[in-house]
């Protein structure tokens, strides 16, 4: 049986930006988004759009965000990005209108290809549609499209694209029933 070999592990092929903008944003991230101050979500835009973020109008960026690389980072109108959440976008994130990331929610577009001896780097876009909610704790991995109102409940994790108006829950999400607005 072959065995990883992680110092075989090669990742040079990855280039998310140069290296002076990655340091810069590493502390720009630290000093003004991982900060349980209360920094107001209006400089937090500024900000992110200023590293090539795109992202529209009455956003809430609660305290304690990390973001990994704004540049890869579209956000639509009137979204919530709660505590804690974790926007890990080694690849594209984009997050339609009045999306909801509640408090500790990870968003994870970078995995390791398990079967290499090297395990090498795999890289995955995510795409909430409008309307969706990543509920508290809730993990949504790589290659992942929550679409139109989908719900991701508490604690759960998609490893799978969620259909429209669908509440799904557990480890891994599964269907558990529709999604009723207005009753």
């Amino acid at each position: 049986m072959n065995k990883v070999h992680l110092n075989q592990f090669e990742n040079s092929w990855y280039k998310p930006a140069n290296k002076l903008k990655i340091f810069i944003w590493y502390f720009t991230n630290m000093f003004l988004f991982k900060t349980m101050l209360p920094i107001p979500s209006s400089i937090k835009i500024k900000v992110l759009r200023t590293f090539g973020a795109s992202v529209g109008n009455g956003v809430v960026i609660k305290p304690n965000v990390n973001i990994k690389y704004p540049w890869f980072l579209i956000i639509g109108n009137d979204c919530w990005i709660g505590e804690d959440v974790w926007i890990d976008n080694l690849a594209q994130v984009s997050i339609g209108n009045n999306v909801c990331l509640s408090q500790g929610a990870y968003l994870l577009t970078g995995s390791h290809d398990y079967k290499k001896e090297a395990f090498d780097l795999m890289l995955g876009a995510i795409v909430l549609e409008n309307g969706v909610w990543i509920g508290a704790k809730s993990v949504v991995c790589p290659n992942v499209t929550c679409k139109s109102h989908s719900v991701l409940a508490v604690g759960s994790v998609a490893t799978k694209s969620l259909k429209e108006y669908g509440i799904y829950q557990g480890n891994p999400a599964v269907w558990k029933r529709e999604r009723i607005i207005g009753e």
